[in-house]
């Protein structure tokens, strides 16, 4: 089994729940909270980066704007705003003293309900911060990581809506992430019911064929990654051309290179899928890495729109 890169999690002093920042330890809910036992819940992934200016959250409009969205679609009302969850995320950030950090804002269904009904349920929010590093480890970028093709097919449309980002489609990908692990990978790619490349377990996925890079749709059952519209901006900018299309398993065997992409993950290379050597990294997954690591940063003047100051 591979060794896996465990990802503990380390207290900070304060946690966002409900409209006030609570104790660490004192952040609980209760053993019958209704997501607990349903999965019915939204929740973001974001990352605030050190910067000249101080700690600024990469892109926090855009995830709070997708937070609401995973609500919409799963029919749960957040009883705040846009406005107020990015000011609560800011808040937080503010109260762990951290120059960076990982960011977890969550909406679930919680206590007083059972059953698969949720429209007598309370909506609770929270949003947590912690420092966090490289999710797919430190060598991910200069050694890439080891891919393996699940088993587990992403999510259809009608069965959960993989355009939302819920507490229950993360089950799918767990399968596939713990099943590649113990074949001794590092992380999986999850194909569609069609057999089309989708996504990896928590990233989007990007493909260089014949000189053109492409990811997978959304009709293919990719989340609309945050990350993944910021790469398709550098690389535009860079001048390559980028193309959202389906890719074929048999696609992947033969790439001229290959690299995903999240928030948690950042840009990682691939160096393998099923065993097949991928060239890594290349030139392009060189260039966006390099790119994408100094915009989060506050580096990149046309990029610096995107962080916000906490």
């Amino acid at each position: 089994m591979r060794q896996a890169n465990t990802m503990p999690i380390t207290p900070t002093p304060k946690i966002w729940m409900n409209g006030t920042l609570v104790d660490w330890d004192k952040a609980q809910v209760h053993v019958l909270t209704h997501t607990l036992h349903y999965g019915t819940g939204v929740f973001e992934g974001i990352r605030a980066y050190e910067t000249a200016d101080g700690p600024a959250v990469f892109r926090l409009q855009e995830h709070i704007e997708r937070l609401f969205r995973s609500a919409h679609i799963l029919g749960m009302e957040i009883p705040y705003t846009v406005d107020e969850i990015v000011a609560a995320t800011k808040e937080t950030v503010k109260s762990t003293g951290l120059p960076g950090c990982y960011i977890r804002p969550i909406a679930y269904y919680g206590y007083g309900e059972m059953g698969l009904n949720t429209l007598p349920c309370t909506v609770d929010v929270a949003i947590a911060c912690w420092p966090w590093g490289a999710y797919l480890g430190d060598d991910a970028m200069t050694k890439g990581v080891r891919m393996k093709i699940s088993s587990w097919k992403r999510l259809d449309h009608n069965m959960l809506p993989p355009a939302a980002k819920t507490v229950a489609n993360y089950a799918n990908s767990s399968l596939a992430k713990v099943e590649a692990l113990k074949a001794g990978y590092d992380e999986a790619i999850l194909l569609n019911n069609e057999g089309l490349v989708s996504e990896c377990t928590g990233e989007n996925l990007f493909v260089v064929r014949n000189g053109t890079v492409i990811t997978p749709p959304l009709s293919a059952g990719a989340l609309e990654g945050i990350t993944q519209a910021t790469v398709i901006e550098i690389l535009t900018e860079l001048g390559h051309k980028v193309e959202k299309g389906n890719i074929a398993r048999s696609d992947l065997y033969i790439a001229e290179e290959i690299f995903c992409v999240g928030t948690a993950a950042e840009v990682s290379a691939i160096n393998s899928v099923d065993d097949r050597a991928v060239p890594c990294p290349g030139p392009i997954t060189r260039q966006v890495a390099d790119l994408y690591g100094r915009a989060v940063r506050g580096q990149v003047p046309q990029y610096k729109k995107y962080c916000e100051l906490a």
